[in-house]
């Protein structure tokens, strides 16, 4: 098996991102965390409050012999609204923000081309952020694998279950 890769990507709350990018093969992991922001080792409710200035972000783990950059890109204009700055359905300010965080050139260049394959099916409003990932912190145990740990509560079922389930007769 090759070296696994990863990417960062925020698009919205990462209990909705995470459970989205697990029903794709070649996925190995997905860790749910904070970045883009300034303070160091944030907490919830600390990125909540909007003043750490992070977004709530999830790192892919992926297997680039089985599933590519590009496709683990691609995937992300379908799985959230990148037209709406700083907000994803009721969830809002710029902790839910669309933002893809590059680790290297090659990331910087996918993005980037991802991002304009995708503008024209958005009639060119996407406002996805493509910036230089700095760090990424993890999130609180308890945001790990949230829907698979929870599948019964009010907001898996009315937002995250709807989701994966329309995902799932897509793939």
């Amino acid at each position: 098996m090759a070296s696994l890769k990863s990417l960062v990507l925020g698009g919205g709350c990462f209990w909705c991102t995470e459970a989205a990018y697990e029903l794709l093969p070649g996925v190995e992991a997905v860790v749910s965390g904070y970045a883009g922001g300034r303070r160091p080792n944030p907490t919830y409710e600390q990125v909540c409050s909007g003043a750490s200035g992070h977004a709530e972000v999830i790192r892919i783990d992926y297997d680039p012999e089985r599933i590519t950059l590009d496709a683990l890109l691609d995937f992300f204009w379908t799985i959230h609204d990148p037209t709406t700055l700083n907000r994803q359905g009721a969830d809002e300010g710029t902790q839910y923000r669309s933002v893809i965080f590059y680790a290297d050139a090659e990331q910087k260049a996918a993005a980037e081309a991802s991002l304009g394959r995708a503008n024209p099916g958005w009639g060119g409003r996407i406002v996805t952020q493509i910036a230089p990932l700095e760090t990424f912190y993890e999130a609180e145990a308890y945001h790990q694998d949230y829907y698979k740990k929870n599948p019964h509560g009010g907001y898996c079922q009315a937002v995250i279950r709807p989701k994966i389930e329309k995902l799932k007769k897509a793939l």
